[in-house]
């Protein structure tokens, strides 16, 4: 399988996150910026002006965003370190195939995660079984990403998502098969004290958990696939073997120095 690093790079990058993606005005961002547009916080060198001030001029969503690794392998590989300044012709290109790339680039980043767990697991047939499935998939994402600007746009994520959600779901129904905690999946528990119940094992995949309350609870072997974690409470909560938890969901949550992380995961600056 080819190595390919699945988290942002950002001195590699032509500073794609700050041009390709619309902002709105709102509690995230502090100003309306139309997609393909460079914010104007980006600087002649594509780093940000204002990094070490982002939230407190505003602009929170950025320290919450990963690109898993699209931007710097846009920049360096796929378009051979060649930026959209100096080749205008190119920048629609790039600028259609980074979303293509990042969503490829988390697919992988969870792919990996299952590997990880499935061949730590011990030598459950099923657990082997889904280990070599996996890896199997993965070289397939991994090479859709491999592919030139025009390979990228004929990418049909629509396609490919619904087959790496369900190998991941079946992973974790494998990794929590021993107890397995409640079903809450894509529920709505926006706002919801959730820290008598016990999460343990849970399904929070897709869960909306905006502000929800989750200080000191226990998310072990806990499903938090694609789960809304802003504003959500973690102080104190036990996230260190949580299953498919990404850096973006940590930064948008809060946190603080008793939050304990899974490897791999960076404590976020803005925690306490």
């Amino acid at each position: 399988m080819a190595e390919v690093e699945l988290a942002a790079d950002c001195a590699q990058c032509f500073g794609l996150c700050c041009v390709v993606p619309a902002f709105a005005a709102s509690a995230d961002f502090a100003i309306d910026k139309p997609a393909a547009t460079p914010c104007p916080n980006l600087a002649t060198d594509f780093r940000c002006g204002i990094h070490t001030r982002l939230r407190e001029r505003g602009f929170a969503g950025c320290t919450a965003y990963d690109c898993f690794g699209a931007g710097q392998r846009l920049s360096q590989v796929t378009f051979g370190g060649v930026d959209w300044r100096s080749s205008p012709a190119t920048a629609a290109t790039m600028y259609a195939a980074f979303p293509v790339v990042r969503e490829l680039h988390e697919f992988r980043y969870h792919l990996a995660e299952a590997r990880r767990h499935l061949r730590a697991g011990g030598d459950r047939e099923v657990e082997v079984s889904l280990a070599d499935e996996v890896d199997r998939l993965d070289g397939e994402v991994e090479a859709l990403a491999s592919g030139d600007g025009a390979a990228l746009a004929a990418v049909d994520l629509a396609a490919v998502g619904p087959r790496i959600g369900d190998v991941l779901g079946r992973v974790s129904r494998a990794l929590r098969s021993v107890d397995t905690g409640p079903d809450l999946g894509r529920r709505d528990l926006a706002g919801s004290d959730l820290r008598s119940t016990d999460l343990r094992a849970a399904s929070l995949r897709g869960a909306l958990l905006l502000g929800a309350d989750l200080r000191g609870c226990d998310l072990s072997r806990t499903d938090l696939l694609g789960a809304d974690l802003r504003g959500a409470r973690l102080e104190g909560a036990d996230l260190s073997r949580s299953l498919f938890l990404t850096q973006p969901q940590v930064g948008a949550a809060r946190g603080d120095c008793a939050t304990r992380l899974a490897a791999g995961l960076n404590r976020p600056a803005h925690w306490a």
